[in-house]
């Protein structure tokens, strides 16, 4: 006799102070990034200090949640057993306007159609009630609108 398979919950991000301001910028639908004050130079992942010159002087704005694929890869089998059901998906690193790197999915766009370069905008997925992720989505570079 066979039992259903029950779907294997998601990993989800354990929110703590240093990271806070950033998860409660994804509840607003708004990416929060940090900057070191004395350079003015913008980093993600949210850490207490900054990591060239290990500053505490950082602060909060928010981003403009568009930029490009800098390198991405299809998942076609799940990177892990609670991700299987979804494959196949698109993991990318997404270089934002203001710098930084941030490791990402990308939706709403057929995934042979992903390519390095492809400018991209931040679209927010709420999770469960605490916790809403960043992903990005293909954006027309001439209007800066999403494509359909």
């Amino acid at each position: 006799m066979t039992t259903p398979q029950q779907e294997i919950p998601l990993p989800l991000p354990t929110p703590n102070p240093t990271t806070q301001p950033f998860w409660d910028g994804t509840k607003q639908r708004k990416l929060m990034l940090q900057r070191d004050r004395k350079t003015g130079k913008a980093f993600f992942y949210p850490r207490a200090l900054a990591p060239e010159t290990l500053s505490d002087d950082i602060e909060w704005f928010q981003a403009s949640g568009r930029g490009t694929v800098y390198s991405y890869t299809v998942d076609r089998r799940g990177t892990a057993p609670a991700f299987m059901s979804k494959a196949p998906y698109v993991i990318a690193i997404v270089e934002l306007e203001e710098g930084p790197h941030m490791t990402t999915n990308i939706v709403d766009c057929p995934n042979e159609d992903v390519h390095i370069g492809m400018p991209v905008e931040a679209v927010y997925e709420d999770v469960t009630e605490e916790i809403t992720l960043v992903k990005f989505r293909r954006r027309d570079s001439s209007t800066g609108r999403p494509v359909a």
